[in-house]
C-alpha cells in the first residue's frame, strides 16, 4: 500500500540440535522468524538420544527428570509427547545396600501426602541404611539447607562436602543419602560440588514442595520425543532444519554470517550458539562475553553406561539405587528397547562422575559389573548374558566444581544479536535436561527482547506463549 512500508521478515540461525537448540528454534519460529537449526549429528536431541543396535533402540544414557523440571515439561507437551512419558504418582526410590558378609539390606525413600519436611519422615525413620543418630543428622542439615539464601554468591565459593561436614554429617549419610541423590543430579560427589548448585538441587527437588521430586522417564526410546516429536514440530513451524551441517565460521555484523562446512553461507538477525560449551567458545568472536579467556576452565564430568541383557527376568521393579557397590543406578529397559528375545530383559547401569572408568576396555569392564549384579541380584547368578557393551559420554556435562558460577555465561553476549544457550551457561541449574531447556528460554527472551513476545513466566509447566 502507498506511504507504508513493510519491516523485514527477522531471520535466525541457531547452532546446536539439542534440547536449548530446539526450544530456541521452537520460540523464535513461533514468533514469526524465519529459523534455520543446524545440528552435526544425523539427530537432534544432542546428549539425550537413542540408536540402534542390531534389534535393540538403545538410549545412550538413562534420562530422568522430576515433577519440579516445569521447562522440560513443558517443552514435552509441547512438542505434543505428553503421553511418552511417566512420572511417578509420589516419589519411590529402591536403596539396595550391600553389607559385610554379603548382607543384602533394602530399604525406600519415598514421600508421603504430607507438608515439607514431614513429607519424608516416616521414610527417613524406617530407612535402614542409616541408624537413628544419622537419621537425626540428616535432618539437622536439611533444615539448615533450607535456611540458605540461593542468591547468595559466597555459596559458589564452598564444597558441598565442606559444608555438610560442618554440619555433622558422617561419611555414612553422605554415601547413603546426599551422594546417593547427588552424584545423580551434579554429576560430581559432595567433595567436588559447589554448594551454590548443591542447595539448588536439594531445596527445589526435596525441600520446596511435596512432589517436586517424583521422578519422570520416558516411556519410549529417547529419540522419539528428542528427535521424532521435536523435528515434526520444527518442520510444521516453517524450521529448516540442517543435520549433518557444522558451523565453521561466524562473522558477526549488523548481519550476521555463519559459513557451514559445506561451504553455504548463511545470514541472519540473531545467531544462537546453542552447543556445547567447547564448540560454542571455539565460534565466539573475541570480547564476546566477560572472562572469556576463562571459559575453558569450565571443566567436563563423564557419564558412563553399562548394557547388560539377560536370557531371563531377573529385575521385577523399573530401577533402584545400590550403596556399597560400584553401581550406582539400575533400570530396567526392556519395553523400551524393543527387545525380541522371549523373557530376557535389558538392564542399563547408569555411572555418574566416571572420570577413573570413562576409558576402561570393555573387558574390564564386564569383569568388573556382572560380579556387582550377581552380588545384587542373586537369579544372575543362574542367568546367561545375551550381550553387554558399553557407552561413553566423556563430556556429559560441565563439572559443577566450586567456582563454576562465574564461569557460566549468560545468554546475553557484547555483540548485538549474537547468544548463548546450553545447559552450561548461567541457568542457576545443574547440567541437567531441566537447565538445556532454561537456558533456550533465556537465549528466545533476549532474541526478542522489545517484541512483545516474551511470556510472564516461562517456568511453569506450560509452553510459554
Amino acid at each position: 500500500m502507498t506511504g507504508q512500508r513493510t519491516s523485514a521478515r527477522r531471520s535466525a540461525v541457531v547452532v546446536g540440535g539439542g534440547l536449548a537448540g530446539i526450544t530456541v528454534a521452537l520460540r523464535l519460529a513461533e514468533a514469526g522468524q524465519q529459523v534455520t537449526l543446524l545440528e552435526t549429528r544425523p539427530r537432534l536431541g544432542g546428549l539425550a538420544f537413542s540408536f540402534k543396535r542390531g534389534e535393540l533402540t538403545v538410549d545412550n544414557g538413562q534420562h530422568v527428570f522430576l515433577r519440579c523440571c516445569t521447562a522440560y515439561r513443558g517443552l514435552v507437551d509441547r512438542l505434543g509427547a505428553g503421553r511418552l512419558v511417566d512420572l511417578q504418582p509420589r516419589l519411590d526410590v529402591p536403596v539396595l545396600g550391600l553389607g559385610a558378609g554379603g548382607r543384602r539390606d533394602f530399604g525406600r525413600l519415598r514421600r508421603d501426602a504430607l507438608p515439607v519436611p514431614l513429607h519424608l519422615t516416616r521414610s527417613l525413620a524406617t530407612y535402614p541404611h542409616l541408624g537413628p543418630a544419622d537419621r537425626l543428622r540428616v535432618v539437622r542439615a536439611a533444615l539448615a539447607l533450607q535456611r540458605l539464601d540461593l542468591a547468595d554468591p559466597a555459596l559458589d565459593e564452598l564444597s558441598f562436602g565442606d559444608w555438610l561436614r560442618r554440619h555433622g554429617q558422617t561419611p555414612a549419610t553422605v554415601e547413603a543419602l546426599w551422594d546417593l541423590v547427588g552424584v545423580a543430579t551434579l554429576n560430581a560427589t559432595a567433595d567436588r560440588t559447589s554448594l551454590a548448585l548443591a542447595a539448588m538441587v536439594f531445596k527445589t527437588g526435596l525441600l520446596s514442595d511435596p512432589g517436586a521430586s517424583d521422578i519422570g522417564m520416558a516411556a519410549v526410546p529417547l529419540g522419539e520425543i528428542h528427535h521424532d516429536a521435536a523435528l515434526a514440530e520444527l518442520e510444521r513451524l516453517g524450521v529448516r532444519v540442517l543435520l549433518r551441517s557444522r558451523a565453521a565460521e561466524l562473522k558477526p555484523a549488523d548481519r550476521h554470517a555463519v559459513r557451514l562446512e559445506s561451504g553455504e553461507l548463511l545470514t541472519a538477525d540473531t545467531v544462537v550458539l546453542a552447543g556445547a560449551q567447547d564448540s560454542a567458545a571455539a565460534l565466539l568472536p573475541a570480547g564476546a562475553i566477560p572472562r572469556q579467556e576463562r571459559l575453558a576452565e569450565l571443566g567436563t564430568s563423564p557419564i558412563l553406561n553399562v548394557h547388560v541383557v539377560y536370557d531371563r527376568r531377573l529385575l521385577r521393579r523399573p530401577f533402584f539405587a545400590a550403596l556399597g557397590s560400584p553401581v550406582q543406578w539400575v533400570f530396567d529397559r526392556t519395553a523400551h528397547s524393543g527387545l525380541a528375545v522371549p523373557g530376557a530383559q535389558y538392564l542399563a547401569l547408569s555411572q555418574s562422575d566416571a572420570g577413573d572408568e570413562i576409558d576402561l576396555p570393555v573387558a574390564e569392564l564386564r569383569a568388573r559389573y556382572l560380579p556387582e549384579l550377581e552380588r545384587l541380584i542373586p537369579g544372575a547368578r543362574q542367568a546367561e548374558v545375551l550381550d553387554f557393551f558399553v557407552t561413553r559420554e566423556r563430556t556429559a556435562t560441565f563439572d559443577p566444581a566450586p567456582g563454576t558460577a562465574a564461569l557460566r555465561p549468560a545468554a546475553r553476549t557484547t555483540v548485538p544479536g549474537l547468544l548463548l544457550a546450553g545447559s552450561w551457561t548461567a541457568t542457576g541449574w545443574p547440567a541437567t535436561m531441566e537447565g538445556a531447556v532454561r537456558s533456550g528460554h533465556a537465549a528466545a527472551d533476549a532474541a526478542l527482547a522489545g517484541t512483545g513476545r516474551i511470556p510472564v513466566d516461562r517456568g511453569d509447566g506450560r509452553w510459554p506463549r
